[in-house]
């Protein structure tokens, strides 16, 4: 049984290599719900859905958000009549996010989540962090901003000051599916705004610390692999590194991994976490993928 902590984007594609080497079966995703809110009357659950639409076959790969060769007909149509959208969705991806919206009238977010997973054939298990929502909301020296409005209205240009989210309760089954768990994979997300909202959800940490963690680095020298950690990490006191990440994690984590590019941090890592390995991170093919996976899970598979 192997547990793993998902944002949207890096950990996703480390699912890819994983489904070729594992049993489908015996992995449970547990996925950031930071960022979910409404938008044109549908519930967005962005991380969630992109981890749906990946362990289903149908993930935008150019974009890892939304369905791959959808049609914007709705999308457009709003722009048209004056109602434009913060985000761009997908006629496809607008039905499935209908369709939660919907379920949510009468179920849990995780409920409804278990009912797509299972009509769309994925036989893993995916649990969102939570049932309670938890905006999250980033200080800017233009304001205060929601996620959506800073990271595509703003295209997270302005100068990040602070990030705060509420604590939340775990979704039911997570802490069990951690203490159940040979492994729990940490996948190469933004530990500020994907990871850390799990992290913090009550008892998570807890879990954690009595369970076996192997992680993979997001940050590449001094840059993330995607996205905007390295604002979000300086914001909150971090450096902007594998150093800077295993800091972080330090407290549960037993085994990192880091890329080629950080091999001259190994020994100040080690200091933090003691089992460190060293290796290709960046996952530009599926060959990438299944290479990463097999080095997390070793005598797993």
């Amino acid at each position: 049984m192997i547990s793993v902590l998902s944002g949207g984007t890096g950990t996703p594609k480390l699912l890819q290599g994983m489904m070729g080497l594992v049993n489908p079966e015996d992995i449970t995703v547990i996925v950031n719900t930071v960022e979910n809110d409404y938008f044109s009357g549908v519930y967005v659950a962005p991380d969630v859905d992109t981890v749906l639409y990946t362990l289903a076959g149908i993930i935008n790969e150019d974009t890892w958000y939304g369905v791959k060769d959808d049609s914007f007909i709705t999308h457009d149509r709003l722009k048209e009549i004056g109602c434009p959208e913060t985000l761009k969705i997908g006629d496809r991806d607008r039905a499935l996010k209908i369709q939660k919206t919907i379920l949510m009238k009468e179920h849990s977010l995780s409920e409804a989540v278990d009912t797509q997973r299972r009509e769309l054939g994925i036989k893993s298990r995916i649990i969102p962090m939570s049932n309670q929502q938890s905006h999250i909301t980033i200080t800017t020296n233009l304001g205060e901003m929601e996620f959506h409005q800073f990271l595509v209205e703003n295209q997270g240009k302005p100068e990040v000051r602070k990030i705060s989210y509420q604590k939340v309760d775990p979704a039911p089954g997570l802490i069990e599916s951690i203490e159940n768990s040979d492994m729990v994979v940490i996948g190469p997300s933004n530990p500020i705004t994907s990871i850390g909202p799990i992290i913090s959800a009550k008892g998570v940490r807890k879990a954690l610390k009595n369970s076996y963690v192997v992680g993979v680095s997001p940050i590449v020298g001094d840059k993330p692999v995607s996205g905007p950690a390295a604002k979000f990490m300086q914001a909150m006191g971090h450096e902007v590194s594998s150093l800077g990440v295993a800091d972080i994690y330090k407290d549960f984590m037993d085994k990192f991994i880091i890329d080629l590019v950080d091999k001259d941090h190994q020994k100040e890592i080690e200091r933090l976490i003691s089992d460190v390995m060293i290796t290709e991170t960046i996952m530009t093919n599926v060959i990438d993928k299944i290479n990463l996976a097999r080095c997390i899970l070793g005598e797993n598979i």
